[in-house]
């Protein structure tokens, strides 16, 4: 079962869920461009200020059966802070990864038993521009704790610039039927871009 804005904000007060930042407003004022991050079944998150990318020219192939991502991404990345006067601009068929500017927290402790899951997807005006954030790769597992890292990729025909605090993805949460045993993965209370918890 899909939650709608109501029930995300219900899981929010409840501690089933748990985004800090909040986000806000939590309703559409009446008259006001201003804009409100829940649509009816998903809450918009931003773009945090970091983005990171493996650097150009490497002569090394990536073998995942070798050791965390992490482990083999970091050494081989480079990071980049993006600010409203220094945005990043994504060429056409450029590849990085994005975190979002909220941590995200699944409790496996939930209300009655009720333990929350969660899909990231893209923005449709982003796509529409070529821009996708993320592939293959959209579940958030129940008793994930931390920022959310977004596989950026420009598959338009002009850059796209990404500003820190854009909204750059939303999240469709899902119902748990049962309480799972934990099970982290390696990605548990990161905080950079690239899945790197320091």
């Amino acid at each position: 079962m899909i939650l709608s804005n109501v029930e995300i904000q219900l899981a929010l007060d409840s501690g089933r869920l748990v985004i800090e930042p909040r986000p806000k407003p939590f309703h559409p004022a009446a008259g006001s461009d201003e804009f409100c991050p829940y649509q009816t079944t998903s809450v918009d998150l931003r773009l945090g200020n970091e983005i990171a990318f493996f650097r150009e020219g490497l002569a090394v192939n990536i073998d995942l059966r070798r050791g965390k991502f992490s482990d083999l991404f970091g050494p081989y990345s480079e990071s980049r802070q993006i600010t409203d006067d220094q945005p990043f601009s994504l060429a056409p068929g450029k590849f990085v990864l994005g975190k979002t500017l909220e941590r995200v927290t699944l409790p496996l402790v939930g209300v009655d038993g009720n333990v929350l899951a969660a899909r990231v997807e893209g923005k449709s005006s982003y796509a529409r521009c070529g821009l996708l954030v993320h592939f293959t790769a959209p579940t958030i597992h129940a008793g994930f704790d931390g920022t959310i890292t977004l596989e950026l990729i420009n598959l338009g025909s002009i850059p796209v610039m990404l500003y820190p605090g854009a909204p750059i993805c939303q999240l469709i949460f899902e119902e748990v039927k049962g309480v799972p045993f934990r099970n982290d993965s390696q990605f548990q209370n990161q905080i950079r871009a690239g899945g790197r918890s320091t």
